[in-house]
């Protein structure tokens, strides 16, 4: 026989939203860089480039 579930306390669900903010920033992030860095379009981050 199915039993329901206890419902997630809104604590809960925020805390797992913010960790999946986290990791959707620091994939934009990342994103953002490469970009940049394959344009050769970037100011403050240090690379040498490849003739």
């Amino acid at each position: 026989m199915a039993v329901p579930k206890k419902r997630t306390s809104i604590y809960k669900k925020r805390i797992r939203k913010n960790i999946w903010k986290k990791k959707v920033w620091a994939a934009l992030k990342a994103f953002s860089l490469a970009k940049s860095l394959s344009t050769g379009n970037f100011k403050k981050f240090f690379c040498t480039k490849n003739k």
